[in-house]
């Protein structure tokens, strides 16, 4: 899972990066709101620590341009202990929570749990064209008949799947599902055989494949 971190204050910062690293989380960092931003607009994540005191452009900016983007990740807000009116702001902005400051590293770690959990129970069933995604059950079925997939396809479409309508890297793509295992130097060849045979299992004979690939860049599933 991809987490970015968007904070200015380093030692902070590179005690959550330290952290999130120890519990196999991968980290991004930023630290300052437009570099931050950036990242939030151009680049895939699973869940965004926000800070909204920042250089630059400001914590409350930057959630309202990349919702505005239509940037669905969640988003954790972090806050000044005591300041009400910051979390209100950033609940109305659309952040999914917050934790004031200071923080204890279990409770980060559980509110990140719970955001992700909320997000698979909110989408639990995706479509694209005549396939369906059941994130729940772990399931993939084709006009309403089970597919077989390998756990590595079924992590690569569902992903596709999270990011429906943007283009997703090859890189991004193979650190997700890979993990420690990611190498970038000898992923590429690998990724494009899971995807061939991916699409040979969810794909019929007449019709197009829902998985675009998208030159020099990497794979889509476009918007139903």
């Amino acid at each position: 899972m991809n987490i970015l971190i968007i904070e200015d204050d380093k030692e902070l910062l590179t005690n959550l990066k330290r952290s999130l690293e120890e519990e196999r989380y991968r980290v991004e960092t930023a630290t300052d709101g437009r570099t931050g931003l950036e990242k939030g607009l151009s680049e895939l994540h699973d869940i965004i620590l926000l800070d909204i005191m920042l250089p630059e452009i400001n914590g409350l900016d930057i959630l309202r341009e990349m919702r505005a983007d239509g940037i669905n990740t969640p988003v954790l807000m972090l806050t000044a202990r005591g300041d009400i009116q910051d979390k209100i702001d950033g609940l109305d902005l659309g952040a999914d929570d917050y934790l004031a400051k200071p923080f204890s590293v279990p409770e980060l770690l559980a509110r990140i749990r719970a955001l992700m959990r909320r997000q698979t129970e909110k989408n639990p069933l995706m479509q694209a064209g005549s396939i369906k995604l059941d994130t729940v059950k772990r399931l993939v079925l084709k006009d309403d008949e089970p597919v077989t997939l390998t756990p590595k396809e079924f992590s690569i479409l569902e992903f596709l799947f999270y990011n429906q309508g943007r283009a997703v890297s090859r890189f991004h793509l193979a650190e997700h599902v890979w993990g420690d295992e990611f190498d970038p130097f000898n992923m590429s060849n690998f990724l494009d055989v899971h995807i061939k045979n991916l699409r040979k299992k969810i794909q019929g004979v007449d019709e197009p494949s829902i998985i675009e690939t998208i030159r020099a860049v990497g794979y889509s599933i476009k918007h139903q």
